[in-house]
Formats: structure tokens, sequence, C-alpha cells
């Protein structure tokens, strides 16, 4: 019987040792098929992994976020073209002084490969959304029309 080259992963010393081969093989440039079947298969395997012990979930939307950018080496500013949003609004988001917008947490978890549900949680922000749209000013706003 062959013997298979990679198996289920079981350990963490296994699982870098898969992904440090699966970085070689995609440095490594080759396209003939076996190469992209080993690529495909350490791929799902790596992501196995990841799924079953992934606690990146557990931490809010922007601490996600914040992981994400920094396993990636993306800037505010990539963040922001990635977006199509301003600077000023990423920096917001990344101080908890703004919320994801449903478009943001769509092209969020589609780029970093996430659940949509991993960026639409709610988590406190720092200073209210609209703090000069309290009641006493709507009130007196309606009132002067």
């Amino acid at each position: 019987m062959e013997k298979l080259p990679f198996k289920v992963i079981k350990t963490e010393k296994q699982y870098y040792e898969y992904c440090n081969k699966l970085e070689a093989l995609l440095l490594a440039g080759r396209k003939s098929q076996v190469h992209l079947d080993t690529i495909d298969l350490l791929t799902l395997l790596i992501e196995k992994w990841d799924e079953d012990h992934n606690t990146l979930e557990d931490a809010d939307p922007v601490g996600l976020l914040k992981y994400l950018m920094s396993e990636n080496k993306l800037r505010s500013k990539d963040l922001a073209d990635m977006l199509e949003v301003s600077k000023s609004l990423v920096s917001d988001i990344l101080n908890y002084r703004r919320g994801l917008s449903k478009e943001m947490i769509r092209k969020l978890a589609e780029r970093f490969k996430v659940s949509q549900e991993a960026f639409n949680r709610p988590y406190p922000l720092t200073v209210p959304l609209k703090p000069h749209l309290n009641r006493g000013h709507l009130k007196s706003a309606s009132r002067n029309k």
C-alpha cells in the first residue's frame, strides 16, 4: 500500500510544518497538475485545522480586523482602498468610534475568507454615533419648520 504524502493535521507542529510546505510550493511557482493538486490538498488540510481550532470568532469585530490586518501586513490605507472608504473612516472604525456597514462586512468577509457573522456582532463604541442628534435637538429642529 502506498504511503500518503499528507495526513489530517493532528498537532500544532504538523500544522506549522504543512504551512511552511504550502508557502514553499506557492513561492516555487510551478504549474504542473501534481504541484497544483498538492497546493489544493495542503490548503484544504490547513483550512480544516484553522476551522477546528479557530478562536478568532471569539474576538470582537474590530479586534478581529486588527489581527487580520496584522497577519496580512495591511495598513489602514490599504484597508481604506479595499473598502473604498476614507482613511479617516477606517481610523474611526479601528478606534471604536464608528461601526462597520453591511457593505464593509461583506467585503471584509470575502477578502479574509471568514464568515460575515465574525464581523457582524455588536461591540461597544467609544463615542455615540451622532451625539449632536440627541432627542432635544431633533424636537427643536422639527418645531422650527
